[in-house]
């Protein structure tokens, strides 16, 4: 009998699974995308930072990522037990307070992991961790404006890891040509995070979360969207020949063509194809980030 009652006994810790799955390991690749191109953009050799780029990477994805993702996860429930009801926080496999625990616990890591790095990485991953509750908890939730929201994020996926990734290597203030690129890239980026709103309309409109999808319609959202990827990307082309860069703004536009064929057929049905063009249009988007960086590079 005692088994059996132990076994109907509520669960009081997560699994690491769970865990794992809360911190959501596939939106890490941004950040670290980003932080990549950080690395390029400094001109500095990573030969004999290694150890440095292996912490500003794990600081970048798993930790500051991984905390936004908590942090979202544990003010979202209610819309995700809605769009996402197999999620950890409301399936009831991370029971109680856990996911608030975590998302707490994890920003305290960040920002240890950030001083070992320096002041300019610690201030860098704490404005990265600032956005990320602001989107999320209340007061602010910036989430609950689509606009606001997705500057957030769209700055704590893009530029705020390729500054960081500056910070690293040369422990210094960005120069300006860096803090244009970031800036560019993060705007560019907040039309990625419309398209990744469409998937979670009918819990954004029930539980009153002004997405731009909510707010606009899918159809209009898609349309603000591809204009601001491609805006973004025109900036970066015009100052990538500002800086005598012809071969890399050649490179960048490019790969905009590609995208605007792609953005063509998105239009036309993007509740359904928002999917499709986050795996096919996107990357081009980040190779674009890439190409820019090495534009940096002395003697580009």
């Amino acid at each position: 009998m005692a088994r059996t009652a132990s076994n109907v006994l509520p669960q009081r810790r997560p699994s690491w699974l769970a865990t794992l799955e809360l911190l959501k390991p596939v939106t890490w690749f941004p950040p670290m995308w980003a932080f990549a191109c950080g690395i390029v953009a400094s001109g500095v050799s990573p030969s004999g930072h290694w150890s440095l780029i292996a912490l500003g990477v794990l600081l970048a994805g798993p930790l500051v990522c991984g905390t936004s993702q908590a942090v979202n996860d544990w003010f979202d429930r209610h819309v995700d037990a809605i769009n996402e009801p197999r999620r950890p926080i409301p399936s009831g496999r991370m029971p109680g307070r856990w996911g608030l625990y975590i998302a707490v616990f994890w920003t305290g890591v960040s920002l240890a992991v950030a001083a070992l790095l320096g002041t300019w990485v610690l201030g860098a991953a704490a404005i990265g961790l600032a956005l990320a509750w602001a989107y999320s908890a209340p007061p602010l939730r910036l989430k609950r404006n689509g606009w606001w929201g997705n500057a957030a994020v769209a700055a704590c996926y893009e530029g705020v890891p390729w500054l960081t990734a500056l910070a690293v290597m040369t422990a210094a203030m960005p120069d300006s040509r860096n803090l244009a690129l970031a800036w560019a890239w993060s705007v560019g980026a907040h039309g990625i995070m419309t398209l990744n709103d469409f998937k979670s309309v009918q819990g954004d409109r029930r539980m009153g979360v002004g997405s731009l999808p909510v707010r606009l319609g899918v159809e209009r959202a898609a349309q603000v969207a591809c204009l601001i990827m491609v805006a973004a990307q025109l900036a970066v082309i015009t100052l990538l020949f500002f800086w005598d860069r012809p071969v890399h703004a050649g490179m960048v536009a490019a790969l905009v063509l590609g995208q605007l064929a792609m953005m063509a057929r998105l239009l036309r049905r993007p509740s359904e194809l928002d999917v499709w063009y986050n795996a096919c249009g996107v990357p081009l988007y980040v190779l674009g980030m890439l190409v820019s960086a090495f534009a940096l590079r002395p003697g580009a």
